[in-house]
């Protein structure tokens, strides 16, 4: 009775009602958690149904929240939602955090990563962080004052487009019940004062072997937010810290902080129309370029990009024009033009968005994916 009053008093932050918010949520809910904050500041897509259980097709084109509130309160109607229609950044971070008791990380981006990771420091909350990409997943409990926090063990992010989406990289649905449960488990053990939560232990899963390995991470003296000398006191947004620095990209969607030169697919279109048109390069698999295409592309996958072998493509070889490549969305050709880049090609951008721009914005005839 005293345990299940303590979570009925409790306060929770869920950050991001996607793949790991979604359990996260609902089992929170379900183990009677009095008061969940929801934040999040996009909409249902069809694309989100495979991993996003939260969220039905009738739920498509509504806000996440909004459907995740009534899907909580479908489980279990006493919990009070509170839903935070916001995009996390320096200027509301605190405020939006500092009346919960844990905040659970479930967001896909470093940025906002980084953010929250600063501001459960600065406020003294736990952290309870998941991370999912195709078969493996992560998760660990960040609370500077017991342990390391996610800086201490990830000082910097990796660099712009090794790390795609879950939309781009892909990720197996079920993985994100799997690591949205443990991070349901580490917050209601918070809650309790019980168990062991995993606070100095870094959780690896990987499912296609069915493993579960804990790692032991240290708290790093040095760390510039929680060390033993701190320079970070106040929240920044990381947006630009997660790019290249002195190359030019658009502050759009989809290549936000990939860190290359970039083409709109209205602007790519007024290319191909004109008397010199770019050359067009797809680094997609054929079953993707099988769904929707740019005319006139050359399929070169990303892989012969990596492993150097594209430069030995005629059209590439004696272009003598602009390339614009292109993928889903924008991280793969990202990668494949600073890849190009390294090889000596000058004039080579990524298209901003991908074929999915090309389709809303030139040619919706062709469907998305």
């Amino acid at each position: 009775m005293a345990g299940q009053e303590r979570l009925t008093a409790a306060r929770v932050l869920v950050v991001g009602a996607g793949g790991l918010g979604s359990p996260a949520l609902l089992y929170l809910a379900a183990a009677g958690v009095g008061t969940l904050g929801v934040v999040d500041a996009d909409t249902v897509e069809a694309s989100n149904l495979q991993r996003q259980l939260i969220h039905s097709d009738a739920d498509v084109g509504r806000r996440k929240t909004e459907s995740a509130a009534e899907a909580v309160t479908r489980v279990n109607p006493s919990v009070n939602v509170i839903r935070h229609d916001v995009r996390l950044d320096s200027s509301n971070a605190l405020e939006v955090l500092r009346d919960y008791d844990v905040v659970v990380d479930g967001t896909d981006n470093f940025p906002t990563r980084y953010l929250l990771n600063d501001a459960c420091v600065l406020l003294g909350k736990p952290h309870v962080w998941g991370s999912i990409y195709r078969f493996d997943g992560q998760v660990a409990v960040w609370w500077a004052e017991h342990g390391p926090c996610y800086r201490c063990v990830f000082p910097s992010p990796p660099p712009p487009g090794v790390v795609p989406s879950c939309a781009e990289g892909g990720v197996l649905g079920a993985l994100c019940g799997a690591i949205g449960s443990v991070q349901a488990t580490e917050t209601v053990k918070l809650l309790l004062g019980t168990g062991e939560p995993l606070v100095g232990r870094l959780l690896v899963h990987d499912a296609l072997a069915m493993t579960w390995n804990t790692l032991p991470v240290r708290k790093d003296p040095g760390c510039p937010v929680c060390g033993e000398s701190p320079t970070v006191t106040a929240l920044v947004d990381y947006d630009e810290l997660c790019s290249r620095p002195g190359v030019s990209a658009r502050a759009d969607t989809a290549n936000s902080g990939m860190g290359v030169p970039v083409v709109t697919a209205p602007e790519l279109a007024a290319e191909l129309g004109s008397d010199a048109p770019p050359l067009v390069v797809d680094v997609r698999g054929p079953d993707e370029r099988s769904i929707a295409s740019i005319p006139g592309a050359l399929a070169i996958h990303l892989d012969e990009f990596r492993d150097g072998s594209f430069t030995s493509h005629d059209e590439l070889a004696a272009h003598g024009r602009r390339i614009v490549v292109h993928c889903k969305v924008g991280s793969r050709s990202a990668e494949a033009v600073r890849l190009a880049q390294a090889a000596g090609y000058t004039d080579v951008v990524s298209l901003d968005g991908g074929v999915l721009a090309w389709v809303h914005e030139v040619d919706p005839t062709q469907p998305v994916y």
